[in-house]
């Protein structure tokens, strides 16, 4: 009986009335495209030429990802890379909703990545890959600084290592048995204990 009612029409206009909701959580993601190249592939009859496409995706709200797609067609190579972005899309606590907790490192084969906090309208200081990162993030101030490989590969997954390494102070706190305020103590850039705790709860 539940089967059929699953099939009636008021469930079919309960899912039509569900599609926008749908839409806009769809809408709120932010698409930037990183890096496009074609590559070539030796086949029997010749070279097969294909676009390689690395995407990052986030909802500037702490949630990032990224995702690489090849295809015949500049568009399908989007396409799947954006979809791949959308499934590895990772957690990233924020404080105050606009800058990171604490500074970063992060490293994939012979890239370098440090990111900093930094304080209110400091802005987004980084560029290229990094940049769309960070922004796709919804990070509006730190500092970043790459070294080594400029492959934006490398630079991106670095960026994410750095990223995975945050913690927020509640994290931080419950990994050491400790309060919240006897983690965070005084801030180097003038914010109190009391204001960074409440800042985390409601993280």
């Amino acid at each position: 009986m539940a089967r059929g009612n699953e099939r009636g029409g008021g469930d079919r206009r309960d899912r039509n009335r569900g599609n926008p909701a749908d839409d806009r959580a769809d809408s709120d993601i932010v698409e930037k495209l990183v890096h496009i190249n074609r590559v070539a592939a030796t086949v029997k009859g010749g070279r097969r030429f294909s676009f390689a496409a690395l995407m990052v995706v986030g909802d500037q709200k702490g949630r990032v990802g990224f995702g690489h797609g090849k295809a015949r067609e500049v568009p399908e190579a989007i396409r799947k890379a954006t979809e791949e972005a959308k499934k590895s899309m990772i957690r990233v606590p924020l404080r105050e909703s606009r800058t990171l907790h604490h500074d970063g490192n992060g490293r994939w084969g012979a890239g370098k990545v440090m990111v900093r906090a930094a304080p209110p309208g400091t802005g987004v200081i980084a560029g290229g890959p990094m940049r769309a990162v960070l922004e796709t993030l919804g990070v509006q101030d730190v500092v970043g600084k790459s070294v080594g490989s400029s492959n934006p590969y490398n630079m991106v997954r670095a960026s994410f290592e750095a990223h995975k390494a945050q913690a927020s102070p509640r994290q931080v706190a419950a990994k050491r048995g400790k309060k919240v305020s006897d983690v965070i103590g005084r801030r180097s850039d003038g914010a109190s204990a009391e204001s960074a705790v409440a800042a985390d709860a409601e993280g």
